[in-house]
């Protein structure tokens, strides 16, 4: 098995921490952009997209800052949103802990860029 090489990415969006935390912790939230539907028990959500599920539990939380999914059928797999605000210009920055193989890391960012560019649509910025 290749070791899977973590992909850092950032995006700029137009919204408060409070506002962006919902969208990354809720079922409901991840929903609108994230996966087609999430389920959620305790604190494991399964993520469906185009009929296949994936389990993940939300391992790390803290409020309006960090979300992280561990993934339920990977070794040692997750992903991570972080929120960070410029403490001059107020631009509340999204900050994505991802890991892909080396040949899926340009495909991997282009699936964030697409999934972000609708987080985006829906935020109104």
């Amino acid at each position: 098995m290749n070791d899977k090489t973590k992909i850092q990415l950032e995006y700029v969006l137009n919204c408060s921490p409070k506002v962006l935390f919902n969208w990354l912790s809720t079922a409901s939230g991840l929903a609108e952009w994230f996966a087609d539907d999430v389920k959620v028990k305790g604190k494991k959500f399964t993520f469906i997209w185009e009929g296949s599920e994936q389990s993940a539990e939300m391992t790390l939380h803290k409020e309006n800052r960090l979300v992280r999914y561990t993934w339920l059928d990977e070794e040692e797999g997750y992903f991570e949103f972080r929120i960070s605000q410029d403490e001059l210009t107020g631009d509340v920055s999204l900050i994505i802990i991802d890991f892909a193989e080396e040949d899926e890391q340009e495909e991997t960012k282009g699936l964030w860029d697409t999934q972000i560019a609708d987080l985006k649509h829906i935020l109104g910025s």
